[in-house]
């Protein structure tokens, strides 16, 4: 039954988890630990690469001591490290990969580098028990529509500029919102409180989307609306949600439509979204299929999911050699050859 750690530190969230499997695929992976350490920055302001990797350094030996001592495993136990290759911010992800590699060459372990997005998908699947859905992928650094075919992820559909999560990011700091547990987590807070629609641009093209110019002018709004009282705080989340997520679900219904599937499995942080859920669970209802979805433990940034897509590769006899277990901002989700599931 081989045990894999995984590290993740992609962005704000610094994540190390400890994974089990049963060789023989008749019983669930077992989570053994799941330890996060989240790097807030004060109301109005992102995380800068610099002080977010500063802050990974600070506390992972903090985080790995922890996920160890939960899992109640030594090094010896440990049959592999898996750490998260790209995409991200360049400095944490570095700042964690070389945390990875000391671990590796000190207690003398196999290395396996894991596409963030794929990491999502595969640990969405083991929760849920979803089988072949239609993926939506939405998270501060990615939007994407994605169909496994011919043992890779395909992207049917993606943003053409900014990330969904980006976008509620960066309205939430024209707001002033807090950033603690997260902006986009405050934003719906706000949405729920919101009772009048005001429109907005909605930008879909074929199979993608565009959030810029939707920011754009939802802050020509805020300034110009909120100082004249003729709009809310309040009714600015709502919309910005309803207009967001609408088009978020016609791209992913028109995927399930062209390759037949009558399942949504909803990963990235901003899939902890219950209205994004609700949104598209009446969707996949009217279509007799059903939506799949994880708690804020699985679906925000993470170390098990690291571990659980690692692992899999790992059981199909793939290792990352040390000098190729260099990080890369930009990795697609369709350059990794899926190989575990034949």
């Amino acid at each position: 039954m081989p045990i894999a750690l995984g590290l993740e530190g992609s962005a704000n969230k610094l994540g190390i988890g400890i994974i089990q499997h049963d060789d023989t695929g008749k019983s669930p992976a077992k989570v053994l630990s799941n330890i996060r350490d989240t790097y807030i920055t004060p109301p109005g302001q992102g995380f800068l690469p610099r002080d977010t990797a500063q802050h990974h350094r600070d506390c992972i030996l903090q985080v790995l001591r922890k996920a160890m001592k939960e899992a109640n495993v030594t090094p010896k136990d440990i049959d592999v490290i898996c750490f998260t290759k790209g995409p991200g911010m360049g400095a944490p992800l570095t700042s964690v990969a070389v945390v990875a590699r000391t671990l590796a060459l000190m207690w003398n372990k196999p290395m396996v580098g894991v596409n963030h997005c794929i990491g999502h998908i595969e640990m969405g699947r083991e929760i849920t028990g979803a089988g072949n859905p239609i993926v939506l992928y939405v998270s501060g650094g990615n939007t994407q529509v994605i169909a496994y075919s011919q043992n890779r992820y395909r992207i049917f559909g993606e943003t053409l500029d900014i990330a969904i999560g980006n976008c509620l990011d960066r309205f939430a700091r024209i707001l002033g919102l807090s950033n603690d547990p997260s902006p986009g987590h405050n934003i719906e807070q706000y949405a729920k409180r919101g009772k009048n629609y005001v429109p907005l641009p909605y930008t879909v093209k074929g199979m993608d989307v565009s959030f810029s110019g939707i920011l754009s002018h939802i802050e020509s709004l805020a300034e110009e609306q909120l100082k004249a009282g003729t709009v809310t705080p309040e009714d600015l989340c709502y919309s910005l949600q309803e207009t967001l997520f609408a088009m978020l679900v016609e791209i992913t219904e028109r995927a399930m439509a062209h390759v037949g599937s009558q399942e949504v499995l909803l990963v990235g942080g901003v899939a902890c979204n219950e209205k994004l859920q609700e949104m598209m669970g009446q969707m996949a209802e009217q279509r007799g299929g059903k939506v799949f979805a994880t708690d804020e433990r699985f679906c925000i940034d993470n170390g098990i999911m690291i571990a659980q897509a690692g692992l899999l590769a790992y059981s199909t006899g793939y290792e990352t050699p040390l000098e190729k277990t260099t990080c890369t901002q930009r990795f697609r989700t369709d350059e990794v050859y899926v190989a575990w599931r034949e």
